[in-house]
């Protein structure tokens, strides 16, 4: 599937901070300055090369990297098997980019050692985070930790509560985890807690902002950051194919892990890409879907596509995985959304659990339910495509986390109801 690609998708954000009619610096008075400022030191030290070296670096002996590219080879069978059965002749081979596997147990670490050396540079000796899942807190609180720098982490009560591993494990390495209450009590207002503390403390205090969302220069700058998932796995399958994948899936809270993967890609026409985002009891119901069920509004300091109702309020977003349940998303998705080089799909909280456990009954690996939504429409996708097309899922995260929770949700559902 050959898609009709502009100049160039990697050339945003514009000067002003915009992807098209998207992101943005919708910000108080009191943080422009910090925020220039913070573009300014970001644009010097991205192409320093002692910067980089410390950098990649820290990814290879600190966090593990390459992660490895895993050929899912039961999963492929197991598709290929129902696709038979249904009388298709599909069945794509599918690749695990494993994340997972990075010290910390997530994507989050790549993002987060790259800020904190930013603040370094910048003389900050305190960090901000709003984890949902946890582990960007967790990631965080590492680096922090690595570093000797002070780590305050705003979590949303909910989360705190169905998050419990990750809070024992950010206060185990001398954070400071600070339940939020207000609203639902999930990411969106631990984030609002976090940047009125930012405000209150700008001359010493970092926010390292854990998704590709915020004001500008944040999308880019975590979105950079991450890209080593997408040029490692171009390189991988180059290696182990001899070619590019056909494919890419990923699921999408903020989007930073499927920005990470994406964007090395975006200017490969040939390469069709997939976010997943969360469609929580369904559609029609409670979600965390703001491409497919929202419209463009403005939150958290860029332009985007939000949950709303009719009169321009947010609405609470739902996931059944914490990670997933912001009511907004990454200005550079609702970019790639309009101008139709990704498409997005969803994926309700029984596809996630019932992909969860076919992934690890398959293939041993016991995913995040954040990309088991993704897991579950690459179980569809996949049986429509042709045994040689090449398909890349971003392990995002390992479900560690998610083992309470998800022993919860199935005591009262059949544990064999897999897809």
């Amino acid at each position: 599937m050959t898609i009709s690609v502009p100049n160039s998708f990697r050339l945003g954000p514009d000067e002003r901070g915009r992807f098209g009619a998207f992101g943005g610096r919708f910000v108080a008075e009191t943080l422009m300055p910090l925020i220039l400022d913070l573009e300014r030191r970001y644009e010097a030290t991205k192409s320093d090369p002692a910067f980089q070296a410390e950098f990649k670096g820290l990814l290879k002996h600190f966090v593990g990297r390459p992660s490895p590219l895993y050929r899912a080879e039961r999963l492929t069978q197991h598709i290929r098997e129902k696709a038979e059965a249904a009388g298709k002749p599909g069945g794509a081979t599918i690749y695990f980019k494993r994340e997972e596997l990075n010290h910390t147990g997530a994507h989050k670490i790549n993002n987060v050692l790259g800020q904190i050396l930013l603040a370094r540079r910048m003389g900050k000796t305190r960090i901000l985070a709003e984890p949902g899942a946890g582990q960007h807190g967790v990631a965080t609180a590492t680096a922090c930790a690595r570093f000797g720098l002070e780590c305050v982490v705003f979590m949303g009560a909910v989360d705190v509560e169905r998050q419990k591993p990750n809070v024992y494990r950010m206060n185990m390495l001398g954070a400071t985890v600070v339940p939020v209450r207000s609203g639902a009590a999930t990411l969106k207002d631990a984030m609002n807690e976090a940047m009125r503390d930012w405000v209150a403390n700008v001359e010493h205090t970092f926010y390292c902002i854990g998704t590709a969302a915020g004001p500008h220069p944040y999308p880019a700058m975590v979105r950079d950051f991450q890209c080593v998932i997408g040029k490692e796995t171009k390189a991988q399958m180059m290696e182990m194919e001899g070619r590019r994948p056909d494919s890419l899936f990923a699921c999408i809270g903020g989007g930073s892990n499927a920005i990470g993967l994406f964007h090395p890609f975006l200017d490969d026409p040939d390469v069709e890409i997939f976010g997943v985002e969360a469609a929580g009891h369904g559609l029609d119901k409670k979600h965390a879907a703001s491409l497919t069920g929202g419209r463009p509004g403005v939150l958290h300091g860029n332009r985007t596509y939000l949950l709303m109702d009719e009169h321009g309020q947010i609405e609470e977003g739902h996931s059944i995985s914490a990670g997933l349940d912001y009511p907004g998303i990454g200005p550079e998705h609702a970019w790639l959304k309009d101008s139709g080089r990704v498409t997005y799909l969803a994926a309700t909280d029984d596809e996630a659990l019932d992909a969860f456990q076919l992934c690890a009954r398959l293939e041993g690996i016991i995913p995040a339910l954040e990309p088991a939504h993704a897991l579950a429409r690459v179980c569809d996708v996949a049986q429509e495509r042709p045994r040689d097309h090449l398909m890349v899922l971003n392990m995002s995260g390992r479900g560690d986390k998610d083992l309470a929770q998800v022993a919860a949700h199935l005591s009262g559902r059949s544990i064999d109801g897999m897809s």
